[in-house]
């Protein structure tokens, strides 16, 4: 058997775990905590909640929450310029992926000077970042678990994924009662890069014994609470799709994600397509194109998703794929590039702005631009 590494965070999970974030913080040496949110998650009552635990333990902060869907690299600047201002210690995220990725990038440029942009790729970042205590209130990026960031450069329109050990948490905290003030329409898109992360990061070619049992486990919750969830959003569902969520988090960190991920940055580089959409337009596709090479591994998955086997594993991979595709329709999400994009010409740059992605390293079939246009105008 290979030598592999497999890097996680302390995890700590379960209902009510919201309230240890201050004795966390104070474990990792805080006297002034930097806090990262967005204006969804206070509107959902959540930061105001943090802030109580903060000041029951007499711990002093200090609140960003310049952050939107796709976070920009300014944004990024700016949190970190207000985090040397205020000499703030530890990085506390709560939120959703941009607010954590945000708050990554905002460690590492204190810890590491420069740019955003210096950082695109992977192991790049050379000083150790401040101690960070994220917290999620959804399910799907899993930046409280991963060694990713990414980050919008907004004069190249391109979605920018760092890559590094140092990226991943000191501490995770994963309440799952946050989750029950998200809406339908919030859960949909997460779940699908939930789902894109199993998928992807159990047929990476660096994936090993630890990271397939954790992609299939993710997978399996997946599709056994996604309908439960969305149609009555109980709190038993919910703290299931978390689980699922953290196990495919500790899959893809590990072994990475791939040509569904490329694919889906461009667009969101460009065009600002939420990051979970284009996964639920895109998946299906990147794992037919993905068959030929993995078919056994892609029959496995099939299973999971069906619930069946049959007489052949690509029929069993064809099967989960459809399957998909069903849900898809099903709960009404997108279904068709067209739906979200302006116009069809587009489609070449983010082509070839994808070829580039970092992540396109880690598929199991190696894709050239024109392969990739070739998917984009398969779903337009």
């Amino acid at each position: 058997m290979d030598i592999f590494k497999f890097a996680i965070p302390e995890v700590i999970f379960g209902r009510g775990s919201l309230q240890y974030a201050s004795i966390c913080a104070k474990r990792l040496g805080a006297s002034k905590i930097f806090v990262v949110s967005d204006p969804g998650v206070e509107e959902a009552g959540w930061v105001d909640a943090l802030f109580d635990i903060l000041r029951q333990e007499n711990l002093d902060f200090v609140y960003f929450n310049d952050v939107v869907a796709n976070p920009r690299d300014f944004q990024v600047h700016n949190g970190a310029e207000l985090y040397r201002r205020e000499e703030a210690d530890v990085v506390m995220a709560l939120g959703g992926g941009s607010p954590m990725d945000a708050a990554k990038g905002i460690a590492l440029i204190v810890s590491n000077g420069g740019a955003i942009a210096d950082y695109e790729g992977a192991n790049l970042v050379r000083s150790p970042l401040p101690p960070m205590v994220f917290i999620p209130t959804t399910m799907g990026s899993e930046s409280n678990i991963s060694q990713f960031t990414v980050i919008t450069d907004m004069e190249r329109r391109v979605k920018m994924t760092v890559i590094s050990r140092t990226l991943v948490p000191n501490i995770s905290i994963t309440d799952p009662v946050l989750l029950e003030t998200l809406t339908r329409e919030q859960i949909i898109p997460p779940l699908f890069d939930s789902l894109a992360h199993a998928v992807e990061s159990y047929v990476s070619p660096i994936a090993n014994t630890f990271t397939e049992s954790l992609s299939l486990k993710g997978l399996d919750l997946l599709m056994k609470h996604i309908r439960p969830a969305l149609e009555q959003r109980g709190l038993d569902d919910l703290e299931q799709l978390a689980i699922a969520g953290t196990s495919s988090g500790m899959a893809f960190t590990n072994a990475s994600v791939g040509l569904g991920h490329a694919l889906a940055h461009a667009l969101g580089g460009m065009h600002d397509v939420i990051h979970g959409v284009a996964h639920s337009l895109l998946l299906p596709s990147v794992m037919r194109y993905n068959l030929p090479v993995c078919e056994a591994k892609m029959a496995k998955m099939g299973e999971i998703i069906t619930g069946k086997r049959l007489k052949t594993d690509e029929a069993t991979a064809l099967a989960g794929i459809e399957a998909l595709e069903k849900l898809r329709e099903e709960i009404g999400i997108p279904c068709r590039l067209r739906e979200i994009l302006p116009e069809r010409s587009m489609l070449p740059q983010a082509s070839h702005n994808a070829v580039k992605d970092i992540c396109l390293l880690t598929n199991p079939r190696p894709a050239d631009w024109k392969d990739i246009l070739n998917i984009y105008y398969e779903m337009w």
